[in-house]
């Protein structure tokens, strides 16, 4: 078995060429030491990033460079005539491998893993010296490089690396095609495994046996029929484990285990279907970027962002743009249920036929590498947004069926009427501006209706918003998701779709906000929530959602017109309460009839106040409140000609005059001059009130933090603590504007990432922590003036050899 091989690493950010000739054995630890002291070397622990970069204003050029990773390696006696195999999860993007100055193994892209056999240079009995030169500049002629790229591409040995003590004979791969029949089969390749046999068992995740592999000699393909399993679901997403051992001679040669599910997929003119249940698709886009750190995050924060799409937004699917993610990542997936679109590297643009040479391995190694993920539903084989080129699609298509004919293929593309040359026709529709449509129809774009039919991007670039955007800015964002998920909804040919993103992103400086940054999430980088996130947890969460669009702040908008307020929900109804005085109820909006849980619009703050307080008739009522709005929305110059007859009555035949309109303006709808007022705002389910929102003043400011885990524990490396902090008053709202600067302080057994002082960005931040490989404890105390400081305790479960 694979075991972690994440410590013990050199790190340095040049390279040279004398460093090859460096031998374990020549050299005295204290002298071993000093060499690499001599030649700027630090110890790190994988996974590794190149270079932290700041939040924003980075530069790309820091991560881009020629660096090298060196490590000893003993390799005791007993390891003779074994094959000895590192693993490394990525590299990026260029590795070379050699040990004790002799040449391995070249791997060029970071986003697959690679095996190097060490065997051939190892030194037994003897120290050894590893060495990776690794070359993360973007003039690399491998995917995705090439042309810009919307994103950055950090470098590193940024996932984790294993090493695996190998007999002769031994599995290299096991590929489990677990179909919604409830077959499964097998596909096996050994190496020197023809003359030996194999055996295993099925089990569930309770550890009960389901079938037994009875001992039999080695084959390529073996096919099992298991009539009492349960299918993978989104609910119920049900996996099995195999475990195969290689035998020989009554000897244990090898064994491999692999976890998987069993489920059908299928699209068609209609749709996707999921063991035969269609299932309207609702993902957004995710990078496997964060703050500071770039790609080198451990299994906590992988975990985490698919808890984050699954349980805090409701999503059913996710697609990971724009290459192959973590597997820690992947693995949550199968565990959660949550459908995983992924695809090869690369960013609109096609290379020379070397680069198209890698593209292709990467494929290969995509396909082989991620097939047992019962998550995975569809591999996208082309680039992203890149032209037609059938010769090389052709290509791609066919490997990728070759490798795994159980799923489909796409592959992503901007234009209309591409050639089609994949099973589904995946397209980034950014047709929607606000006024129109939210999506264009099927048979507009795709160049084959009969086959299906999925949208791959919306809005995004088109619209850009920043956590500290304005009022409107930020509910114009939530809209437009909701006006796409909504259409999408209504066309029943349409398998899906995903928002565009998940996450705000570091990218280059042709992009972005000229900040590095790429304000397209509907979360910010920290994975604190923006309002267009509402709108994907009202459609898909269980818990209460209630998200109202505005502070009720009349300085925050033009002339003091509040203008339409939105609840994003996923109740059946909103009851406002104006200082303890019921307004009104609402109910979804009609103009998202499609949506599971449409918008809820407030487009009257007044109801039926004037009535109670005022003594006014329900019929007056409602005409003095039409003219009142009509004045804060237009002003009262500019007052459409068809109110006019309605303001003549009121003024001839019901005695409203100036004085009391300007009285009723000032007090039901601009509340200048009054008191202090309070805005309730209750989401109501079932006849029960489930979730409730004040609006008022702010009289108390302080911290809300939210820690995924607090037991940390290294298991193949070190373990990581997401912290989400939101600045927030006395009634759980977040301050967008407050602009105050945040310190974190930590004592114990861990290491902060990131600075000691970071400002609230849309009243929101975050930081992370990292266990050191010692047991014991950590606390964090964040502090902001003005409020009460947050003191965090951890433990810590460290110092575990995995050498």
């Amino acid at each position: 078995m694979a075991k972690a091989y994440n410590d013990g690493w050199y790190f340095s950010e040049q390279f040279d060429e004398n460093w090859l000739s460096w031998k374990g054995t020549d050299l005295t630890d204290e002298a071993l030491v000093q060499l690499l002291e001599e030649n700027h070397f630090t110890q790190v622990r994988l996974p590794h990033t190149v270079k932290e970069l700041p939040s924003n204003y980075c530069n790309e050029l820091d991560y881009q460079m020629l660096s090298c990773y060196w490590r000893l390696i003993e390799a005791p006696l007993d390891w003779t005539g074994k094959e000895i195999l590192l693993t490394f999860g990525a590299a990026a993007h260029v590795a070379e491998v050699y040990l004790n100055g002799q040449f391995l193994a070249k791997h060029a892209n970071g986003y697959t893993a690679f095996t190097v056999d060490l065997s051939p240079a190892l030194r037994l009995g003897q120290k050894n010296s590893l060495l990776v030169k690794l070359d993360s500049r973007e003039t690399v002629n491998v995917p995705p490089f090439g042309k810009a790229v919307d994103y950055l591409t950090y470098g590193g040995l940024y996932r984790g690396v294993t090493l695996a003590i190998k007999e002769r004979s031994y599995f290299e791969d096991v590929f489990v095609n677990a179909t919604g029949d409830k077959k499964l089969h097998l596909q096996l390749k050994g190496r020197e495994a023809d003359d030996a046999e194999i055996q295993g068992w099925i089990g569930d995740g309770s550890d009960n046996l389901v079938a037994v592999i009875d001992k039999r000699p080695f084959v390529a393909e073996l096919t099992l029929e298991l009539p009492e399993v349960e299918l993978w679901t989104l609910e119920n997403p049900t996996l099995y484990q195999l475990h195969l051992e290689l035998m020989k001679d009554h000897q244990k040669l090898d064994e491999h285990t692999v976890r998987f599910g069993f489920r059908s997929l299928a699209f068609t003119s209609d749709g996707f279907f999921l063991n035969g249940e269609k299932i309207k698709l609702r993902g957004l886009n995710r990078h496997q970027s964060w703050p500071y750190m770039g790609y080198a995050v451990p299994k906590a924060g992988q975990v985490l962002d698919a808890d984050i799409l699954k349980f805090e937004l409701g999503c059913n699917a996710v697609r990971t743009s724009h290459y192959p993610q973590s597997h820690d990542f992947l693995n949550r997936c199968d565990e959660i249920g949550l459908l995983v679109f992924t695809e090869m590297p690369g960013w609109q643009y096609i290379g020379d036929e070397e680069w198209k040479k890698v593209a292709l391995q990467k494929v290969r190694e995509m396909v082989e590498q991620y097939r047992n993920h019962p998550s995975i539903f569809l591999w996208g084989v082309r680039i992203n947004e890149s032209p037609d080129d059938d010769n090389f699609y052709r290509e791609t298509n066919a490997l990728a069926h070759a490798l795994d004919p159980s799923r489909p293929t796409g592959g992503v593309r901007n234009f209309k009427r591409s050639h089609l040359l994949e099973d589904v026709y995946t397209y980034n529709d950014f047709f929607h501006n606000g006024s129109n449509k939210g999506c264009e129809a099927k048979d507009k774009v795709t160049s084959n209706p009969q086959k299906g039919y999925l949208i791959s991007e919306y809005n995004g670039h088109m619209f850009p918003t920043k956590s500290y955007d304005w009022e409107r800015k930020r509910l114009e964002q939530a809209l437009r998701h909701a006006r796409v998920l909504n259409d999408v909804a209504d066309e029943d040919d349409i398998a899906g779709s995903f928002g565009w993103c998940l996450f705000d992103y570091h990218t280059h400086q042709d992009f972005g906000s000229g900040d590095r940054i790429c304000h397209h999430g509907v979360l910010d980088m920290y994975r604190n929530h923006k309002l267009a996130a509402s709108v994907y947890a009202a459609q898909g969460c269980e818990k209460p959602v209630l998200a109202i669009s505005s502070s009720m702040d009349i300085g925050e908008h033009p002339a003091g017109f509040l203008g339409d307020i939105y609840a994003f929900t996923n109740a059946d109804e909103i009851r406002l309460y104006k200082n303890q005085k019921f307004v009104k109820s609402y109910v979804a909006d009609k103009a998202y009839s499609a949506l599971g849980k449409a918008p809820v619009l407030i487009d009257d703050i007044i109801g039926d106040l004037l009535v109670e307080e005022e003594n006014l008739s329900p019929k007056v009522s409602e005409k003095v409140k039409k003219c009142l709005l009509a004045i804060a929305k237009y002003g009262p110059e500019a007052l459409p000609l068809s109110l006019y007859p309605t303001m003549a009555q009121l003024i001839a035949f019901y005695g409203v005059t100036r004085e009391k309109a300007e009285r009723w303006f000032g007090k039901y709808v601009a509340s200048w001059g009054e008191k202090a007022t309070q805005w309730r705002f209750e989401a109501w389910k079932d006849g029960e009130k489930v979730a409730e929102t004040i609006k008022e003043p702010v009289q108390k400011v302080s911290l809300e933090v939210k820690v995924d885990h607090v037991d940390l524990c290294e298991e193949d490396t070190w373990d990581m603590a997401t912290i989400r902090i939101r600045a927030i008053d006395q009634n759980g709202n977040t301050l967008p504007y407050l602009n105050r600067s945040l310190t974190f302080k930590l004592d114990g057994q861990a290491d902060l990432i990131g600075p000691e002082h970071a400002p609230l960005v849309g009243g929101m931040a975050g930081t992370y922590i990292k266990t050191i490989g010692q047991k014991g404890s950590a606390q964090l105390t964040i502090s902001m003036a003005g409020a009460e400081d947050v003191q965090i305790n951890f433990t810590c479960e460290g110092g575990k050899e995995n050498e």
